[in-house]
């Protein structure tokens, strides 16, 4: 049997299985969950958006390409794009083997600041969304 996904403390989650880390000055950096990815399998291509793209929250802004399937990645919150990880063009893979730092996805620009990462789960309610998946 694996061991259980890991789950963070220090961030923010959704139901759709991404995390939000506060970088403060209402910049956040998004990707996929530990969950999500072990969930797809292996990752061959991320599409991201592009730098200055707005995002609508809950809205698709890129896909995540594994062996298994093709799934959405969900704006957690609205904002506009001000960062892409560039290194998931050439290593998808990093999603898989960092999902919480080297396969982070894209920073954003809150509209409105950070008070909106509250309305976000914490770790332990999303650990409780994931468990018996």
């Amino acid at each position: 049997m694996s061991s259980e996904p890991a789950v963070p403390e220090d961030l923010r989650y959704t139901d759709a299985h991404e995390w939000v880390k506060d970088l403060g000055g209402g910049l956040v950096r998004v990707g996929i969950t530990d969950h999500a990815q072990e969930q797809l399998g292996d990752v061959v291509f991320v599409q991201l958006p592009g730098v200055g793209d707005t995002v609508a929250a809950g809205a698709a802004f890129g896909e995540v390409e594994s062996t298994k399937s093709v799934s959405d990645i969900y704006a957690p919150l609205a904002g506009e794009v001000v960062a892409v990880n560039d290194a998931l063009e050439a290593n998808p893979e990093l999603v898989n083997s960092g999902a919480y730092d080297a396969g982070w996805i894209v920073e954003l620009r809150l509209d409105g600041g950070s008070e909106a990462l509250a309305d976000l789960l914490d770790a332990a309610a999303y650990r409780q969304l994931t468990e018996g998946s």
